[in-house]
């Protein structure tokens, strides 16, 4: 269950986008994919909703059970699964099929040991409205076939238990709660993270009933009201029995943010990588500097402080009905200077971007990409999803508003970042290079997709307009404060008002994102934030060497390429393949 946990929450970074014809594919990837669908077929017959995530329509009536007795079976499946890759290691000749089972090999063993260290220690908050809007919002979309769509009442009944031989999921997940708080010495999960997560699933029951209505489902009334029922009766139970027993400190265990820091790529002691953000984040705020000056100076405002230039810059906001059309055209300005600067190269088919719904908000507030399916792709698209409003929390009247992504400045860097050349083009090269299935599902971490989304930012910063580039260094800003606000609130250094204060006065970020931040820091992914910045200097450190080795024979359009044809590599090996490969050809 804990693994599940984990590829749901990166399967809202990961996104791939068009299918590739078998004739098309390198016999290396042939070859490694029968081998990753060895580990797919046994995550789909446990989790069927990742199957309807990948567009295996057969999936889609059928829903996870996550009882004890079927995750130790999952387990028992996966470990024999890696006895077979460990043995094929020393037979397979191909040197990129040996490469994507030592990948396996690698990501299964940390969510072995994930998975024993959560089972040993841990007491763990599960929202259930979280995992069934999730479970039925990948039927329920516009880019879905409507001859798929039905199948969320089957699943809607078999979450309530209303279908004969199923127990309703909020039972499931209560005994899981429960055999945990039965061990001695377990710690519980913190008390800011159930009271947030609580205090905003009316968001999700709503958004349910909306999409049921939006796709004009029928006889999902009964069903929805005896689920509605169930998850809000876990809730209540969820708060008379777990809440009280909540620890105060967010912090984890050094040992649980040891797992996470590796599972999120990074390989460097906390403490180091916390030294090199704070040098960083004094350099940027001296390059921001002369470009706040000039800003200042041109618009004649009264001061020329960074900060106060990005909040008058803030203060133009774009409303409503202007926003996507708005970054559809700095897209294509963006798309622009990519074919005129030769930076890489674009697909012909257009970007897709849209703005959340409350409940999607609520399960990522952070703009971001929405994956379309890998395995069986008809057509869909990833998604740039910007979330406007923060849902209201415990003791907020009504949601916090973001000013940080619909003004003129932000769209620059956001597109970047988010569509091209960031994550968008990132996934759509993998597709149309063959990439292995291995390296979709398995090689990712954190720090080589989210450093490729902020590399995108400093590659196309050279070219926005000076109020661009401003707050393309203030995003840059916030990566680097990410890297040491996340391990010193872990180290117990410092509080969430100093990450408050930080975020807001230095990074000059609205509370609803500043919010979200520290939500992220402290209790939705620990250690993720940190990957930014680091994946960053990984692939910055990457292209000065390769530039250093050929001189003028350096193309970055070709770097570029290769680097997006290998997939999600971790750092490591793409180092390798750029020094083995690509520098000896070029």
């Amino acid at each position: 269950m804990i693994r599940r946990m984990n590829l749901a929450l990166t399967a809202l970074l990961l996104c791939s986008l068009f299918g590739y014809t078998q004739e098309l594919t390198p016999a290396w990837v042939t070859t490694s994919n029968k081998y990753t669908q060895m580990l797919l077929d046994v995550e789909m017959k446990h989790s069927p909703e990742s199957g309807s995530e990948e567009g295996l329509k057969q999936y889609d009536a059928e829903v996870s059970r996550p009882t004890l007795a079927d995750d130790e079976q999952e387990r028992k499946e996966n470990e024999a699964i890696v006895a077979k890759f460990k043995k094929a290691v020393k037979t397979e000749k191909q040197e990129e099929v040996v490469q994507d089972l030592q990948i396996m090999i690698d990501k299964m063993g940390l969510a072995f040991r994930q998975e024993d260290y959560a089972r040993a220690h841990k007491v763990p908050f599960i929202n259930a409205s979280s995992f069934v809007f999730r479970g039925l919002r990948v039927l329920l979309d516009e880019q879905t076939p409507a001859e798929r769509r039905p199948a969320a009442v089957v699943r809607l009944r078999k979450y309530a238990g209303l279908e004969s031989g199923y127990t309703p999921l909020t039972e499931i997940l209560k005994q899981r709660v429960q055999e945990q708080m039965a061990k001695p010495d377990v710690v519980y999960p913190s008390r800011l993270q159930i009271e947030t997560e609580l205090g905003r699933n009316s968001h999700y029951l709503e958004g349910i009933a909306e999409l049921c209505r939006e796709y004009k489902l029928s006889n999902w009334e009964e069903a929805y009201g005896k689920l509605k029922s169930q998850l809000e009766a876990y809730d209540a139970w969820t708060k008379a029995n777990v809440l009280p027993k909540a620890r105060t400190d967010f912090r984890l265990a050094p040992a649980e943010y040891a797992l996470a820091l590796e599972n999120y790529g990074i390989d460097i002691p906390p403490d180091q990588l916390a030294a090199q953000a704070h040098q960083m984040f004094k350099e940027l705020q001296a390059e921001m500097a002369p470009i706040a000056a000039k800003i200042a100076q041109e618009r004649r405002l009264p001061s020329s402080d960074y900060r106060d230039v990005i909040r008058e810059l803030k203060k133009k906001q774009l409303v409503g009905e202007a926003i996507l059309p708005f970054y559809q055209e700095r897209l294509k300005q963006i798309e622009k200077i990519i074919e005129e600067k030769q930076i890489v190269s674009l697909p012909a088919r257009p970007a897709r971007i849209r703005i959340a719904s409350a409940a999607e908000t609520a399960q990522q507030p952070a703009p971001h990409m929405v994956a379309p399916p890998f395995l069986h792709n008809t057509g869909q698209k990833g998604e740039f999803v910007l979330p406007l409003n923060l849902p209201a929390g415990p003791g907020q009247a009504s949601a916090e508003k973001y000013d940080d992504f619909t003004f003129d400045a932000a769209a620059w860097t956001l597109t970047a970042h988010e569509a091209r050349p960031g994550h968008e083009l990132q996934f759509d090269s993998m597709v149309e290079h063959g990439v292995s299935l291995a390296r979709v599902n398995y090689a990712f971490n954190s720090t080589n997709v989210e450093g490729w989304g902020l590399y995108s930012e400093y590659l196309i910063r050279p070219y926005m307009t000076p109020e661009g580039q401003l707050v393309s260094l203030d995003y840059r800003l916030l990566r680097a404060a990410r890297a040491f606000l996340d391990p010193e609130l872990q180290a117990g250094k410092i509080q969430p008002k100093d990450a408050y204060r930080v975020l807001e006065e230095d990074v000059v970020q609205s509370h609803a994102f500043a919010q979200e931040e520290v939500e992220r820091y402290t209790y939705r992914a620990p250690g993720q934030a940190n990957s930014y910045f680091y994946g960053y200097t990984k692939l910055l450190g990457l292209r000065k060497d390769t530039e250093a080795a050929l001189g003028n024979r350096f193309n970055q359009k070709k770097f570029h390429d290769f680097i997006l044809a290998q997939g999600l590599l971790p750092p490591d090996l793409m180092r390798r393949a750029v020094m083995e490969d690509f520098i000896p050809k070029q």
